[in-house]
């Protein structure tokens, strides 16, 4: 086994919870986004572009569609005997297996892997966050500083960076001080929850905190604290570009709509920097003379015969004559009946909305979420929709 001097170890095992019926029977980096991908796409398409062959996958919760759809990684270039992608669930030992008990746990449950490859460096990363980034810069930046931890930041909207882990940093980049999810944070600096360590810094940690009982084994609440404390050298990496959590329905329909700019600050359509997935192979999309298409992305194997507007239509879906479908995501193989009204929805993948249902409203703000292979009838329309 060849010795590689970094590795990515991607935690991609979330529940994602506060996407509701979406993610009741997937993996949060399994959601589709986009038209054509799934969230897991562009932290594994940032692994292709830095030059990363060997990434661990850390899986949990229900994993059976991600692991089908990363197969042996071969739209990422990770279909490779010498590193490539692995899958790692929590598996049983000789005394026994435990499922993931935290991010940092997660890690030091397949140190073996880790240490399979002797890296130097080992990058963890999550497959929950749309944004492009290439790896080899901030190693760069790692190697340049000196530093032991680098962890990539950038600056949010005050109201949101209670939900991130925040970082204090000096004149030249380096962390002064860290804060989890802070009830009231004191720096708008948000850790991206893209981290480059030192592995044998990080593998003295991860040992250290496996034989705290106290601890909640995290990065964010235990590992970095305990290594900030003892005076290891942290910087951060400032990130200028498009960087979005979509933990949440809205931040996932935001996501969304922000494609739909007319400089749109997400660039997708771009031959230097593409997006990898594995394609749908569906016919091409058609567009009846009925069809009025206006600020939308609609993907292969789409039949339309209503008006689509400021809206993203994943492959396979159907829409009848006389819909109106506005400010919404529809996800694979949905199936809309003629006279149908959807306003800011997010429609779950194989849902059938019959012919003359309205969802959602132009006076309304709020985001209506139909789940997965939803059957929604008129007369019942109200009591099948979930308004986060």
């Amino acid at each position: 086994m060849g010795r590689k001097e970094m590795i990515a170890m991607l935690l991609a095992g979330g529940e994602g919870k506060r996407l509701g019926v979406l993610t009741k029977d997937l993996a949060k980096p399994a959601v589709y986004f986009g038209g054509k991908y799934r969230i897991i796409d562009f932290t594994l398409s940032n692994c292709a572009h830095s030059g990363i062959d060997t990434v661990g996958v850390l899986t949990q919760y229900q994993p059976l569609e991600l692991n089908r759809y990363l197969g042996i990684g071969s739209p990422w270039g990770l279909d490779r005997r010498d590193g490539g992608m692995t899958i790692l669930p929590p598996f049983m030992k000789q005394k026994g297996g435990v499922w993931y008990k935290g991010t940092a746990n997660a890690i030091y449950q397949n140190m073996a892997f880790i240490e399979r490859y002797d890296p130097e460096y080992v990058l963890i990363i999550s497959g929950d966050h749309i944004y492009k980034m290439d790896y080899d810069l901030m190693l760069q930046h790692h190697k340049n500083s000196g530093a032991d931890v680098t962890i990539a930041g950038i600056q949010v909207d005050w109201k949101e960076a209670s939900r991130f882990g925040v970082m204090h940093l000096d004149d030249e980049d380096r962390i002064t001080a860290f804060e989890e999810k802070p009830k009231n944070p004191s720096s708008n600096i948000a850790s991206m929850g893209v981290y480059i360590f030192s592995w044998k810094a990080l593998q003295k940690y991860l040992i250290y905190d496996e034989a705290n009982r106290s601890s909640s084994h995290d990065f964010g609440k235990d590992v970095i604290p305990a290594m900030m404390r003892d005076g290891l050298q942290f910087y951060a990496y400032p990130f200028k570009g498009y960087w979005k959590d979509v933990g949440t329905i809205e931040s996932l329909w935001e996501a969304n709509m922000d494609l739909l700019e007319e400089e749109p600050s997400l660039e997708l359509n771009d031959p230097e920097w593409r997006i990898y997935s594995v394609s749908p192979n569906q016919p091409a999309q058609f567009a009846s003379s009925t069809a009025v298409i206006t600020s939308s992305l609609i993907t292969e194997g789409c039949v339309l015969e209503g008006t689509v507007e400021r809206s993203i239509l994943f492959y396979g879906v159907q829409v009848e004559e006389n819909t109106y479908i506005a400010e919404s995501v529809i996800m694979p193989n949905v199936r809309i009946g003629a006279g149908a009204r959807i306003h800011r929805a997010i429609i779950g993948e194989g849902a059938v909305i019959q012919a003359g249902v309205t969802i959602g409203s132009p006076d309304d703000e709020a985001i209506t979420v139909i789940a997965v292979e939803q059957y929604v009838e008129k007369e019942h329309e109200l009591l099948e929709v979930e308004l986060p």
